[in-house]
């Protein structure tokens, strides 16, 4: 779920479209159709597992957007698709109609799951394997992004920084146009700064790296022990953790932050936020006609916290 503003309406919902459906809702935090409407629409997302995106707005804050789409009343909804509306309707809906309303218009699960890569086999291989599978598959289909995205997401993941970067460059011009590559940046970027500060020492103890690295985390916390409202501090820390692969630990970090300031550094930390989602959200799963795939027990936390948060 993407909490819309007029800074982030042109590149999460308009070029968003163009490649996956984005629900559009339009609601108020005082509505309580809205807030009978919202963990419907929430639910939905989760089990239709990247087939639409969900992204709100609130109409009281965001009056220009709302006007450009012709909202008079709350809650509406609208579906965007190939940056321009399709189709929309109003009011609190029961889940059949909500789902009756989204099975019309997005492509079905199984051309879906016939384009994602088969990850989840991988689970049963060596990573050197499932890595050799990616790169053929890219040089099959260079075009790719889901691969794309699996082979940097596994080089990082493995400390293969350069490596990444390398499979990166032919698509790191997408990233304002692709949620999940930009995804992969925000990681990468994270790797750069801790390197700077510990050179190569992510995963080692004991040496003279990592006692600079613990000594810069100390640093770090001792700010934000005195002044909690020192985002600059927490937001260092989050990437030093994102380096680290503390996801959790680090959307926590991040929850501080939108917690007192909601948009602070032009929606920084919930872009962030998404972006480990984006990250930690395992491939999907096959499952029979007429089952729902299931859900990563801890990617639907977080995803009801920041829901929480953003909706507070």
């Amino acid at each position: 779920m993407l909490d819309i503003t007029r800074a982030t309406f042109e590149t999460d919902i308009i070029q968003a479209s163009m490649t996956t459906p984005v629900l559009v809702d339009f609601w108020h935090p005082k509505s309580e159709q809205c807030l009978i409407l919202v963990p419907l629409l929430e639910k939905l997302e989760i089990e239709y597992a990247g087939r639409f995106i969900l992204a709100k707005v609130d109409a009281s804050q965001e009056q220009e957007i709302a006007g450009a789409f012709g909202v008079q009343s709350i809650p509406t909804c609208i579906l965007m698709m190939g940056g321009k509306p399709v189709d929309g309707f109003q009011g609190a809906q029961p889940e059949d109609k909500l789902k009756e309303f989204l099975d019309k218009h997005l492509p079905p699960a199984v051309e879906l799951e016939a384009e994602e890569p088969e990850i989840a086999e991988f689970a049963e291989i060596t990573p050197e394997m499932a890595l050799n599978m990616l790169v053929e598959k890219l040089k099959a289909a260079p075009e790719d992004e889901t691969a794309r995205f699996d082979l940097v997401k596994l080089l990082l993941a493995l400390g293969r920084d350069d490596d990444a970067k390398i499979a990166f460059a032919p698509v790191i011009s997408k990233t304002s146009v692709v949620r999940k590559f930009d995804s992969l940046k925000r990681w990468m970027d994270a790797v750069d700064t801790i390197h700077l500060i510990a050179p190569k020492s992510i995963n080692t103890m004991y040496t003279a790296e990592n006692m600079a690295l613990n000594g810069h985390t100390n640093q770090l916390e001792a700010k934000i022990t005195t002044n909690k409202r020192d985002f600059e501090a927490r937001f260092a820390k989050t990437q030093l953790l994102i380096a680290q692969q503390r996801w959790t630990e680090a959307m926590d970090e991040l929850l501080e932050i939108l917690m007192r300031d909601k948009t602070w550094n032009d929606d920084q930390a919930r872009k962030t936020y998404i972006a480990i989602l984006d990250i930690i959200e395992p491939a999907p799963v096959k499952v029979a006609d007429g089952q729902i795939p299931p859900v990563d027990a801890t990617v639907a936390t977080y995803r009801r916290r920041l829901s929480s948060v953003v909706l507070s």
